[in-house]
């Protein structure tokens, strides 16, 4: 089996701050971003250019203490809360 594929087939599991945004059921990384991204989306956390994520209370925490953070740096701010 290839190995990248493997890793993205991996059910992950988010931890307590990550949860309770996009839920606590293990699932795939991209379905756990999805979510993540609906959850900005819905929320109107993203700048007029949308290059910018800014942080409500609850995304805060997921987000590194951060107040804002670039869009490209969601993925990896995100990956350190799934097991």
């Amino acid at each position: 089996m290839n190995f990248s594929k493997a890793a993205a087939t991996k059910k992950r599991k988010p931890d307590k701050v990550l949860s309770d945004i996009v839920g606590k059921e293990p699932r795939l990384r991209s379905e756990i971003l999805k979510d993540f991204w609906d959850y900005i989306k819905k929320q109107g956390l993203q700048d007029s250019d949308r290059r910018v994520v800014n942080a409500d209370r609850t995304l805060q925490p997921v987000l590194g203490g951060q107040k804002q953070v670039s869009i490209f740096m969601v993925g990896d701010l995100v990956d350190k809360h799934m097991k």
